[in-house]
């Protein structure tokens, strides 16, 4: 079947209390990408923030760029997550929990939901921490790859899923073979690329479906976020913080 390419720009919105975020997913024009639900990349200071509210029926990941993020939840989870950290909670049969930044300065980073197949919405929430020493870094000719989700790294998800930060050097290439049956997205924090030969500027991601390989090329110094998974197949049905 034909490869296919999408160029989306994020949107602003507003989210939480007093959070201004850019918005890939879910937007009016663009639901989700299975198996993935929600994109935000958000920056936010003191005073802004996500207070307690609920949330059933997925996965979420949030890794932050800058500053920290606090985590506490109705588990008794109580925890900071800084810069190049993450924090992954499974929503399942149901959480309450909120998400606060630090006291002062900007705090910035990327909310991912992932389904969750029908067959395991209703499975016991969880919630897992990984500070940034933890998340395994390489150095790959111009770029640095920080592997968050997937082979050798330590966030575990119930879908399969590869997710990483990529640092590129401006003129540098990074080429990685994507896994047959996958489908996902390059999303452009910084910078400039072309991504299979497609110009991406940050802010936006290229979406991509029955590809082999992905090839990017840092027109500048840029950071980007690489989010491929296995589609469950089903029908996302989701109502505010619940995905049904």
């Amino acid at each position: 079947m034909t490869n296919t390419f999408t160029i989306r720009q994020s949107m602003e919105t507003m989210e939480g209390d007093g959070v201004t975020v850019k918005r890939l997913m879910p937007i009016p024009q663009f639901m989700n990408f299975d198996p993935f639900v929600l994109w935000d990349h958000f920056e936010l200071g003191a005073g802004a923030g996500f207070p307690d509210h609920p949330h059933r029926g997925f996965e979420a990941i949030t890794y932050m760029f800058h500053g920290s993020m606090q985590h506490a939840d109705n588990l008794g989870n109580h925890s900071t997550v800084m810069a190049g950290g993450a924090q992954r909670f499974t929503a399942g049969s149901g959480i309450v929990h909120s998400e606060m930044p630090a006291e002062h300065g900007n705090s910035s980073g990327i909310q991912l939901w992932i389904n969750l197949p029908k067959s395991l919405k209703a499975i016991e929430a969880g919630y897992q921490q990984v500070d940034a020493q933890d998340i395994p870094e390489r150095q790959i000719g111009k770029a640095v790859v920080r592997n968050i989700v997937g082979a050798d790294a330590p966030v575990h998800l119930h879908t399969q899923v590869r997710y990483a930060e990529v640092l590129l050097d401006a003129g540098g290439n990074y080429r990685e073979d994507i896994a047959e049956g996958l489908r996902g997205f390059v999303y452009v924090v910084s910078g400039r690329l072309a991504i299979n030969g497609k110009a991406v500027v940050a802010g936006s991601a290229c979406f991509m479906e029955k590809i082999s390989e992905l090839d990017v090329y840092a027109e500048q110094t840029s950071r980007f976020m690489l989010c491929f998974g296995r589609p469950h197949h089903e029908a996302i049905k989701q109502y505010g913080p619940f995905v049904d």
